[in-house]
């Protein structure tokens, strides 16, 4: 199921707003690619934490 508008995975609730809508973005397009939810959902959060981490380090 893909989320949009504010719906999110319960394991995203309590992160930062940046971080929750990068990895819902990038949860939503493993969905479309036909990976599993739970994949999907946990692979999202740890790659957006990546992507932020590495934005921040070059700012």
């Amino acid at each position: 199921m893909p989320w949009y508008n504010g719906d999110y995975p319960p394991s995203y609730k309590n992160q930062p707003t940046e971080l929750r809508e990068k990895a819902v973005e990038i949860a939503n397009a493993l969905l479309q690619d036909g990976v599993e939810e739970g994949i999907a959902i946990a692979t999202g959060l740890k790659q957006a934490r990546e992507l932020l981490k590495n934005h921040s380090k070059k700012n």
